[in-house]
Order: C-alpha cells, then structure tokens, then sequence
C-alpha cells in the first residue's frame, strides 16, 4: 500500500490514458435500475463540456503565476481532458443503445457555455470550477469508500471510480489558484451558488432527457425504489458540499488523498 504525504497536492499530476472498453455494457447497468442508471448517465453528460470550461478557467490565469502553479494547471488540465475522452466514447455506446443525446448536449452547451459562461469575469468563472471542483470530489470520495458503485457493471465502475480518484488527486489546484487571483470571500460565494444551480439543473433535466425515451413501465421505477434510494444517499454528498462556504475552507481539509491513491495502486495506475 502506497504512502501519501500532506504534501499530495503539490506532487506531479499524473495524465492517464486508460481506453476503457464499453462492449458489454447493459442498457440498465446500474442495479438493472432505469432511475439509478440514468442518475448517473445524467451526470456524465455534464462532464465533457464541463471539463473543457474547467480548463478555459484555469488556464486564464495560468501565465500570471508562479512556475509550481503552472505546472499543476498543466497536470489539471491533462487529468481533465482525460476525462472528456472517455466520457465522449460512453456517449457513443448510449446512443449505440437507441438513446438520443445530441439534441441535450448541444442544448445544454449553448445555454451553459455560450450563454451563462459569458455572463461572468473569469475570476467568478475559476471560483465556479473551484465550487464544482469540490462538489466532483465529495462525490468521488463518496463513491470510493461508500460500496456505492458495487452495483454497477465493471466497466462503467472502473471509468467512474478512476474518474473520483482523480477528481481527489487534483481536487485543490482551482480552488489554490483562485486564492492566489481573488481570495474574496464573496467572489468563492458566488461560485458556490453558480455552480449549485447549474450542476443540478442541468443533471436534473438531462436525467428527464433520457427518462423520457424510456417506455411507461419502465418510468414508474422513477416513483419507486429509485427514489428511495436517492432521497438516502444524495443528502451524504450535499453535507459534505456545502462546507465550501466555511470561512478558512481548504480543500485538504477533507483527507482523502491516500483513498484515491490506494484505489489507483490497486489498478496499477498510480504512478503512469
């Protein structure tokens, strides 16, 4: 088992190329559940384009700072376009099952990006990264130490739990450089609520998306043992989400780094 120090976050980021292969995923692999299956696929749809923001956020500011910093903004944004790759190649087995995606996709891209991204100075730009930087590791530490992916088929586990692992590894790089650009409490405020808004209304209604193609026997899961489980495991990452409004909050302050290490040493990729 590896060792990982406090000083974690200052360590080389890792940029993985993993290839996952989708060949076998069921239609409902997630518990053979629509809701829950869809909870998540709702969710993924976001990362792509949300991935490529967090970039165009960071590396505004990414010639104004040190050379430390620097090279963890580069370490970010190779983690992060890792990430885009491989969530785009699942969209693809979606729509191989019958799904329609791209009417979503392009939608929620226009409204998020050419719209209410240009609404905002980059400063409140990189504190919503930093916000949803946060809530992204609250959940992958949520998903590898809860069993909550247990139910999941191996390939959609695999991609999700190396996805937290990461969303840990480099969890304090946007929220350091904005303490670096703009430390005003009010300006992480803003963030916070931006990104809240933002994440669970578009994941609400691209879950809606897909619900929606799914005949009516199957949508009654939707009222059933699907929101059941939702209303008792969602409120464990919101608890942990919102401490990002504490005065003094520090990423770190969660101590979760040597989680996402174990899991990564467990598949041989810690360190390539």
């Amino acid at each position: 088992m590896v060792s990982v120090t406090s000083a974690s976050p200052l360590h080389a980021l890792v940029v993985r190329r993993m290839g996952f292969p989708f060949d076998d995923v069921p239609r409902y692999w997630f518990g053979n559940s629509a809701f829950r299956t869809h909870l998540v696929n709702g969710i993924n749809f976001v990362f792509p384009a949300g991935e490529r923001f967090f970039i165009r956020s960071v590396n505004h500011y990414s010639n104004r700072v040190s050379k430390e910093m620097r090279e963890r903004i580069r370490g970010f944004a190779g983690q992060e376009a890792m990430h885009q790759v491989e969530h785009l190649r699942f969209f693809a087995t979606l729509e191989h099952q019958g799904y329609e995606i791209q009417s979503f996709i392009q939608w929620y891209e226009r409204v998020a990006y050419d719209f209410i991204e240009q609404r905002f100075p980059p400063e409140v730009r990189l504190a919503t990264t930093a916000a949803l930087e946060h809530y992204t590791a609250s959940m992958g530490e949520f998903a590898l130490s809860s069993g909550l992916m247990d139910a999941a088929h191996d390939q959609i586990r695999a991609l999700l739990l190396w996805h937290a692992a990461e969303e840990i590894e480099h969890k304090s790089v946007a929220y350091d450089l904005l303490m670096e650009v703009d430390p005003r409490y009010r300006t992480r405020l803003k963030g916070f609520m931006i990104a809240t808004a933002s994440l669970f209304y578009f994941w609400a209604v691209g879950v809606r998306h897909l619900m929606q193609q799914e005949p009516e026997e199957v949508r009654r899961d939707l009222s059933g043992e699907g929101m059941e489980w939702l209303a008792g495991e969602f409120p464990k990452i919101i608890l942990k989400a919102v401490d990002f409004l504490r005065p003094g909050f520090h990423p770190d302050d969660h101590d979760n780094y040597q989680l996402a290490a174990d899991y990564l040493d467990r598949i041989g990729r810690l360190s390539h």
